[in-house]
This record gives C-alpha cells, structure tokens and sequence, in this order.
C-alpha cells in the first residue's frame, strides 16, 4: 500500500490539535520531565543520549531493595520476581522490539564489554581474511573495539581497518559504495560491524542488505544497535545478522549505565568448544548449581553470560520495556515518523537559510534523531547550541559542528518540537 503524504501547518493551533489527537499522549506521564527554574518543562529532546525515567523505576527499585532488605539472600528465590531468573523477564519483550527468537537475546553487561565479547568469539582472522569494515564516522568506542582486537591478534589496525564513509561534499553513505567495497575487498574480510544508526548522522543503514551482502563474501556481519533500538523497527533474525549488540539508557529508559543488551542469531546456538568467554551465569542452568569444574554452556546467547545479573539495574529496564510492550512499537514508529517529519518541516520551512539538516529525510533512511548543522564557524555554532540550552531546550552537540535533536515519540509532543524550532530561530535571528 502506497504511503500517504504528510501534510503539516506552521502555526501553533495545528500543533495543539495534533497533540490532542495524538493516541499516545498519555505515555508522557509516565515520564519524570526535568523542569526549568520556573517549574515549566523544559525541551527535552535528548532521549537519543539518555531517555527519561519512567516514573513506575522507583518503584520497582525500591522493591528489590525491599527484598533484599526483608529476605536477603532468599530473594534470589523467594522475592516477588525472583533475582535467579529476573533477567529472562526481560527476555520476551527484548526479542519482540529487535526481531529475534527469545532463545537469541539476553540482558547482561554494558555495550562495549557484549561488543568484546561478541568480538572475541566472532572475530577469528586469519592470514588472508583479517580485515574489519566499520562506517566513517564511527562511535569511537565501537572503534576503539576494533582496533584493540585487530591489535589483540597480532594485525595493524592500518591494515586490518577499512572505514567506508560519505562521498566528498556528501553527508552520509551510499549503499552502491558500501556494495562496492565489499565486491573489492570482501574477500580480506573478517566481519563487517555497522550501526543500526549512524550516531553522527542519524543515518538508518539497510541491514538486511548489509547482512545479505556481507554474508555473500564470507564475512561475519554485527550491528552496534544502541540508536537504534526502541527506536526503529528491527528483524534481526530475519534479517540472518550474525550478532548484534546495544544499549538500553537511551531509548529504552533504563537509567545512566544500564545492563545492555545481545543478539546471537540461532543458528549459532551450539557453540560449545568455539570461542567464547565464559563465566558461572553463562553455564546451563539445569545444572549451575552443582558446581562442576566443566563450562557446560546454555544454549543460544544466554551462554554468553559471565555473571549474575545486577539486580537494581535491571528493574528499571524492566520498567521501560513494560511501557514499550503497551504503546506498541508499530505506534510509536507511526508517531517517530509523523513527529520528526514535522520537525524537519519546520527546520525547512523557519530556518532553511541557516540550519542544513544532514539527516535523510526519508522516512526509511532515519528514526527519530535528526542532524543539525548551522551555517557558520565551530565559534557560531557552539554559541547557537550554548543558547539553547540557557533558553531550557535539551539536545546535544557532537563534533565537530552537529547538533543532534530526537523528538521520542513516547514522551515527546508536537508542541516540544515547535518551541525548540521557536526557540532556535530567536537564537539565530539574535546571533544575525
């Protein structure tokens, strides 16, 4: 079926109306909104960094502390939700928002370490096939990642990195480019590892086609999926990706430094004798218990776990994926898309003769986060960004010249997106 267009009003009625029509309105309440001096919220538009506490985490904190405190080490059996299996209630929803079997995901560590750990067992180069193709720019950790275990099994990192990045005057990757280096290079590479997303940019790369063109040349093929998740729709087991990994404080309102999350595609269920790093939690829970000096894995990604799950992190993960599996990731990918069109709109529309907007615009080709670059000097620009905060709107810069705002379809209204632009456009108009 053909996509209807979209068709939006500059004025402050049209929003209103929208927010009023909006089905899921109500799911802002359940969100902590910081405020600003006056006791009005401010523009929080920075959930692609770290999204907004759900109200209903305190409470599912305060009762793990509660168990602890009443039960103690009973809890691990005994509590309301029982500590040995809390991270597979975690499970269900995690594998609908990604696309997988549950047997495929599993809550534990935080990005970077389950991106090493996926590397360790992953990453097998050899003499002829050593090589790792990530996007230009790369999240430095992703990279730093890379490059520690290019280096950690005896390659060059100027060798064994090929960065594929935007044509010159171009802001983002073509797919006929990313197709190309892998016809010329696919057959010197290890494992292709792209995001989800494009942190800088805001991108959305085509991952059945990456999956697809990589596997073709005998690459293993991962996605760092942290601005991504919660925020696009995802079939990674459909998709045949090989592994992938990402966090939860950011779209997934889990809190500063919570327990991320992992994909490992079935058909790598059996790893037994592969190389892995194994710990007690990752051994088979029929028979943990009994101590034995021999690593028996669990099956599927749950044998990748090291340890027992930190408990009061994973609570308010569980809060926020409760409130995911409600809204329905097919309405809040509706809303995304409407909402950041409008933002889009009017960034076009206010301030197209100072603001370029470096994301796609294709519905397709971005989720929620659009890329801002103000025309000026680094000085300019990082005086706009200055001014909006003091004015109570909350994105974030990137460098060397991006701001980054993500109107989250679950707490966010129309009206946050028509103060920001509001908001901006009095800054630049300020600044001449």
């Amino acid at each position: 079926m053909e996509k209807q267009a979209m068709t939006f009003e500059r004025g402050l009625d049209f929003v209103k109306a929208q927010d009023a029509a909006d089905p899921l309105a109500s799911f802002r309440d359940r969100f902590a909104i910081p405020k600003q001096p006056d006791g009005s919220d401010l523009i929080y538009l920075c959930g692609n960094s770290l999204g907004l506490q759900p109200k209903v985490a305190v409470t599912l904190v305060r009762e793990e502390l509660d168990a602890w405190a009443t039960l103690a080490v009973g809890a691990h059996f005994a509590a309301e939700r029982p500590w040995v299996s809390y991270p597979e209630r975690l499970t269900p929803a995690t594998a609908t928002l990604v696309g997988a079997h549950p047997g495929e995901v599993v809550a534990m560590n935080t990005l970077t370490v389950n991106l090493h750990f996926m590397l360790v067992s992953f990453y097998r180069p050899t003499s002829g096939r050593h090589k790792v193709l990530i996007e230009r720019p790369a999240f430095p950790s992703d990279r730093y990642a890379v490059e520690s275990q290019i280096r950690f099994h005896g390659f060059d990192p100027t060798a064994s990195l090929i960065e594929i990045g935007p044509r010159p005057g171009e802001s983002t990757i073509r797919m006929e480019d990313l197709e190309a280096c892998l016809r010329a290079e696919g057959s010197t590479i290890a494992l292709v590892l792209l995001p989800g997303v494009n942190y800088y940019t805001g991108q959305v790369f085509d991952m059945a086609a990456v999956t697809r063109l990589g596997q073709a040349q005998g690459c293993v093929v991962g996605f760092d999926l942290a601005h991504a998740v919660g925020n696009i729709p995802l079939r990674l087991h459909d998709w045949n990706a090989d592994f992938a990994v990402w966090c939860t404080y950011k779209y997934l309102n889990g809190g500063p430094g919570a327990v991320a999350g992992c994909f490992v595609h079935e058909r790598h269920r059996d790893w037994a004798g592969k190389p892995r790093l194994a710990g007690w939690w990752g051994h088979d829970p029929t028979s943990r218990f009994q101590m034995g000096p021999d690593f028996i894995p669990s099956p599927g990604a749950e044998g990748w776990q090291v340890s027992n799950a930190p408990i009061l992190s994973l609570a308010p993960v569980l809060a926020s994926l409760d409130i995911f599996e409600e809204a329905g990731m097919r309405a809040l990918t509706a809303k995304s898309d409407r909402l950041t069109s409008y933002l889009a709109f009017l960034v076009h529309e206010e301030l197209g003769a100072y603001v370029e907007i470096l994301t796609p615009l294709e519905s397709e080709q971005r989720g929620c986060q659009l890329s801002l670059r103000v025309r000026g000097t680094r000085e300019d620009q990082r005086k706009v960004f200055e001014a909006l905060e003091t004015h109570g709107v909350v994105c974030d810069w990137r460098e060397p010249d991006v701001i980054r705002v993500a109107p989250v379809p679950l707490y966010n209204r129309f009206e946050d997106v028509f103060k920001f632009v509001g908001v901006l456009q009095q800054t630049l108009v300020a600044d001449g």
